[in-house]
């Protein structure tokens, strides 16, 4: 089985029985038919290129989203994400998060940055705190997990949840946990009218996709106090522009999508591709296969 690989130490390192790997980087793609696809770092150009190799069956994203991918490829290829390789980043930057809000974290931030000594009362713990997973997955219970310790409790929505529970759930919620992916039923979904349900001074937080959020009606109601703050590590727009209304909040904590960003994260994506390679090459499904049109 002949599979295209990112030309990275770490890849060029995996061995495994039965695969033949073609190293590319973005302008330099090696000639010839190949079954597989990895796809890391590539842009659009040589993904194109990359799609369109003669004998292709299949293609692993070493991402959880798939908004690189949505439309571009041929027919009949499978198309693998790699959710569990981020889930656990991705439920800690959200935990920290949490944690640097109701700390005053940023808020001290600012003042260090100013250079002034601002001791602060209005501080809290998540002892007790009502924190609904809109979007309860792997991710949402690993996050559970990190919660346990804190005292907070979690409440879990799905998209087959009924309206009037999540309606319920959102109402009594002091934090709202947004891990949706991006799909015509869920962009806008936090809008004017969802925001206006949740108890006065919760907190909006922001790991599934910026879409998900109007940011018009997001603005709003953290400036009317309706939202005591919100933590966002996606955004609409992304990135978000020069002179952006979100820059300049103070109750706003923002990070530029990289919430499943690690220092080993190429190592960990070459570990998960050998375990994926290992499990076509002896002719069983990886896990992870995904519907383009379902949105991740």
């Amino acid at each position: 089985m002949r599979v295209l690989m990112p030309d990275l130490p770490e890849f060029r390192a995996l061995t495994v029985e039965g695969v033949t790997a073609l190293p590319y980087r973005n302008g330099d793609l090696p000639d010839g038919e190949a079954e597989g696809v990895v796809l890391w770092g590539a842009n659009a150009e040589t993904r194109s290129q990359l799609f369109a190799r003669p004998g292709l069956r299949w293609v692993l994203t070493l991402t959880a989203g798939i908004d690189h991918v949505q439309g571009q490829l041929p027919p009949g290829v499978a198309l693998y994400n790699a959710s569990p390789l981020h889930a656990r980043a991705v439920a800690v930057h959200t935990l920290a998060g949490m944690l640097a809000a109701v700390r005053g974290l940023h808020r001290f931030r600012d003042a260090q940055r100013e250079g002034q000594w601002q001791p602060r009362r209005d501080l809290g713990t998540l002892e007790g705190a009502s924190v609904v997973v809109w979007g309860y997955g792997h991710i949402g219970r690993i996050l559970e997990e990190l919660l346990a310790p804190h005292g907070a409790h979690v409440t879990g929505l799905r998209s087959a949840t009924p309206p009037a529970e999540r309606d319920a759930a959102l109402a009594e919620a002091d934090w709202v946990v947004l891990l949706l992916p991006d799909t015509p039923q869920t962009r806008g979904i936090v809008n004017a009218d969802v925001l206006a349900q949740l108890k006065p001074g919760a907190w909006l937080s922001n790991q599934g996709r910026g879409s998900l959020v109007d940011t018009d009606a997001l603005l709003a109601a953290l400036d009317s106090g309706q939202l005591g703050g919100a933590v966002l590590d996606v955004t609409d727009p992304e990135p978000l522009p020069p002179g952006h209304p979100l820059w300049g909040r103070e109750n706003v904590i923002l990070t530029p999508h990289i919430a499943s960003t690690t220092a080993d994260l190429v190592q960990r994506g070459a570990e998960y591709t050998q375990a994926f390679l290992k499990t076509m090459a002896a002719g069983r499904e990886p896990e992870g296969r995904v519907e383009t049109g379902k949105g991740y």
